[in-house]
């Protein structure tokens, strides 16, 4: 499924517009960019999860040439899905 795929099958369980269903869509994505930019989590209770993990600089081995190479260190957006989300799907 498709981002496109995703907003219709949203516009029809609730009854709206698939132009309605992808501004609500976006404004969501971009709320949780905002708000992991800003250094806050989203916790979303019964689905799960969104924050921003830092990732240390490290040294990797580049698999064609076998040569070390440096990794910067990064920020990450991590998700995780909650218990009764996850319980779902292993009833």
């Amino acid at each position: 499924m498709n981002k496109g795929d995703f907003i219709k099958a949203v516009a029809d369980k609730a009854n709206c517009t698939i132009k309605d269903a992808g501004i609500v869509f976006d404004a969501m994505v971009d709320t949780i960019v905002s708000v992991l930019k800003e250094g806050d989590k989203v916790v979303i209770p019964g689905f799960g999860s969104y924050e921003l993990v830092s990732k240390a600089a490290t040294t990797k081995i580049n698999p064609l040439t076998k040569k070390p190479v440096k990794v910067a260190a990064c920020k990450q957006p991590k998700f995780k899905f909650g218990k009764s989300f996850k319980a779902i799907f292993n009833a």
